[in-house]
């Protein structure tokens, strides 16, 4: 059956893959990832996004990590599993399978086909949401995937499917905040970038964000702070944390680089555990300066 949408808030850290020297995903490093998400109490965790480097991963490799996440997280908080099958029937498959498992709501990444009428995109999300139960969320990351709805788009998808209630944006808050207004309140929605804006994200009506995991930990204070009416708080934390998100969130393969480095350090890791599935960009000497220096300031998960 899934969350109940109305429950959906706060921090969801998403999980970064880690691969062994052979290139395959590392069950060890898969599993300390996720029990350093969880030791902090997080609102959920969310894995096979951008973040997860999906479209580098098999559909066995995608089913292997959420198999992996449900185990670790052993119930201690909702999961939230982004779906990027090319089809409809892939998809829907893939969200029966999550549902099974225990997944408490799945992410969907629109198909690699762009240049198509906007009923196109509607017509395929529609078709996936009416074969499955539990609640749908629809990324809507044109900047990043090349793909988006535009308001009348996602207004029509919900009224078709009212499963699709909940919303992944990858956008500057204030386009966000627009979003959230021009939907009527129909959606739920969640922004990414990293944590980015994240106090104008929360004052312009998003309930949470989806960051990766380099500094959630303080993410998660940040919304708690906001829940709590601590301004002044809240406002302290995200300068606190405002350089290692601007440091990482130059662009997504600067992210998947360095952010990475920053979450393995923090996990307690040396930097040569971390090897990259090619394509990759490259830490620079100043980077691994500079990662270590921001991973020194945020400490130990």
């Amino acid at each position: 059956m899934g969350i109940d949408p109305s429950q959906v808030r706060g921090v969801y850290p998403i999980l970064y893959a880690f691969f062994d020297e052979q290139g395959k995903l590392d069950r060890d490093l898969m599993r300390r990832q996720t029990l350093a998400c969880v030791k902090h109490n997080p609102h959920g965790i969310a894995a096979l996004g951008l973040a997860t480097e999906v479209t580098k991963l098999s559909t066995a490799e995608r089913r292997q990590v959420m198999e992996w996440l449900v185990e670790d997280v052993a119930g201690a908080c909702p999961i939230a599993i982004t779906i990027a099958e090319p089809t409809v029937e892939g998809q829907a498959d893939f969200a029966k399978a999550a549902d099974a498992l225990g997944v408490d709501f799945v992410i969907l990444q629109p198909p690699p086909v762009g240049g198509l009428p906007e009923a196109e995109y509607v017509r395929f999300f529609g078709s996936v949401a009416e074969k499955v139960s539990i609640p749908v969320a629809i990324q809507n990351a044109a900047a990043y995937i090349g793909v988006g709805l535009s308001i009348d788009g996602l207004k029509t998808l919900n009224r078709n499917h009212p499963n699709v209630a909940l919303l992944k944006g990858e956008g500057p808050a204030i386009e966000i905040a627009g979003l959230v207004d021009a939907t009527d309140g129909v959606f739920r929605v969640l922004n990414g970038r990293g944590g980015l804006e994240f106090p104008d994200n929360l004052r312009g009506g998003c309930v949470g964000m989806i960051p990766a995991p380099d500094c959630f930990d303080r993410q998660i204070d940040l919304y708690t702070a906001f829940e709590d009416g601590r301004v002044e708080d809240m406002e302290a934390i995200y300068r606190e944390i405002l350089p290692v998100i601007i440091f990482c969130m130059q662009s997504v393969q600067n992210f998947l680089c360095y952010g990475k480095r920053i979450t393995a350090l923090r996990m307690g890791l040396s930097l040569d555990r971390v090897h990259d599935r090619a394509p990759a960009q490259q830490p620079t000497p100043h980077g691994l300066e500079w990662l270590k220096r921001y991973a020194g300031e945020l400490g130990a998960f």
